[in-house]
């Protein structure tokens, strides 16, 4: 599995699984774009991944607005040509009984991991459409199959990334572009870290008996993304350690 020649897009690339993503991607021959509102992080992620001796750059703005997106594409090019793979990774969560959920975070949760993979996606099937090949990732949640207390509005916007998936696959299937997603499980990231769990605990009731790993969900990511996988579109690659089968 090599991407020589490839580049990729990963949003929401400063840590966590995204951070995970650009480093596998990019140790596989991927010059890798980490997009990320922190831009301070992406510069990280990026640095690690140049004294590995891969290509990538670091491209601050938020994934979800539309001037944004357009800006950090048209650098994304310019330093290192069209975009071949998009990993739709930024994303939000938070833990809100359904009745204290506000319009305001209901709104925000909607915008961030819904509205941003379309205004991503939009931005760059365009140079898929002229290479007759790409690939597009989108790392939705096993929340979104399994239902989550306290997670309403998160669990909706996942359900479409999954839909999204779903609908792009079928419309690009014939030009050389696959679409799929990845749920994570339970993956031990600064995200999950930072909610109101016990990881250790929840980890223990997992059939594997351990969180995931971003590496997990990267590898799978990875694997989408190659030309290994071109017969494969509109598909979910659960990445949860047994949490929940289909």
């Amino acid at each position: 599995m090599s991407f020589a020649h490839r580049t990729a897009v990963v949003t929401g690339g400063a840590r966590g699984i995204g951070e995970a993503v650009a480093t596998v991607l990019a140790a596989k021959g991927a010059a890798v774009a980490v997009w990320d509102l922190d831009l301070e992080g992406a510069q990280m992620t990026a640095a690690a991944i140049r004294a590995d001796g891969g290509r990538a750059i670091a491209v601050g703005g938020d994934a979800a607005d539309a001037g944004c997106v357009t800006e950090a594409a048209a650098r994304t090019r310019a330093e290192l040509g069209p975009v071949g793979i998009l990993v739709n990774n930024a994303g939000v969560t938070a833990y809100e009984e359904f009745t204290g959920i506000t319009e305001k975070s209901w709104d925000r949760m909607i915008r961030i991991n819904l509205k941003g993979p379309y205004l991503v996606s939009r931005e760059i099937v365009p140079d898929m459409l002229v290479a007759g090949w790409g690939r597009i990732v989108n790392i939705s949640s096993s929340s979104a199959q399994t239902g989550a207390p306290r997670m309403g509005h998160y669990a909706a916007s996942k359900g479409g990334v999954i839909g999204l998936t779903r609908a792009l696959a079928i419309e690009y299937a014939g030009n050389g572009i696959t679409v799929n997603h990845v749920p994570p499980g339970f993956i031990d990231t600064p995200l999950v870290r930072q909610g109101p769990v016990d990881v250790d605990a929840v980890a223990a009731t997992m059939p594997m008996k351990r969180a995931g790993a971003p590496e997990d969900v990267a590898h799978a990511v990875a694997y989408l993304a190659s030309d290994e996988a071109a017969y494969v579109t509109g598909q979910t690659l659960s990445t949860n350690g047994g949490r929940y089968l289909v």
